[in-house]
């Protein structure tokens, strides 16, 4: 920006403004409303011209309006509450009832039942782990407790997950929450 004695000029950074006094090379002196005489170079001033006549038109109540009116137009996404108890929550549920898994258990043995009920249980923990789910639930049901135990043997096969009771209220005693840490390598 060129610049000549007797323009009004804007300091940048800083909120002061003056009248060129004085030029040397790329140094500028100004004199302030106040009376002093203070030196800069020329990349740290602003020449006022017609349309911006002083900072005080740079946020005078007008040009604040619009820009309240401009960012009122879009309204803010409105994100879903989510209660503290439920952001806890486990994000899958995996019922192992033989009869949710199959439509007639009619001529199974209880060896058959029993394998596919452990056989979902890996396709889905598989699955919680490849799409990075933390947390799944499985219901097993209290019964003698057989797939229980066969169960917490599959997941301790895992070394990326830790299993324990699920949620007693929710659930009673018939399911058991896996954690999945989602950093670690899977076997």
């Amino acid at each position: 920006m060129i610049f000549e004695i007797g323009d009004k000029v804007l300091v940048i950074d800083e909120a002061m403004s003056g009248v060129v006094k004085m030029i040397v090379g790329h140094t500028i002196s100004i004199e302030t409303s106040d009376g002093f005489l203070l030196d800069f170079e020329s990349n740290e001033l602003v020449k006022v011209t017609s349309k911006v006549s002083l900072k005080k038109d740079l946020f005078s109540h007008d040009n604040a309006n619009s820009v309240i009116k401009e960012k009122e137009q879009y309204p803010k996404r409105k994100q879903p509450k989510v209660k503290p108890k439920e952001r806890f929550e486990p994000t899958m549920e995996v019922d192992l009832h033989i009869n949710q898994l199959v439509k007639s258990a009619k001529g199974m043995s209880n060896h058959d039942m029993l394998s596919l009920q452990l056989e979902t249980a890996r396709r889905q923990l598989d699955f919680a782990i490849s799409k990075r789910i933390q947390k799944i639930v499985f219901i097993h049901g209290v019964g003698e407790g057989v797939l229980k135990v066969e169960l917490e043997y599959l997941f301790g096969r895992y070394d990326n997950v830790k299993f324990y009771d699920a949620n007693y209220q929710k659930y009673g005693v018939g399911a058991t929450e896996v954690y999945i840490f989602q950093n670690a390598s899977n076997n």
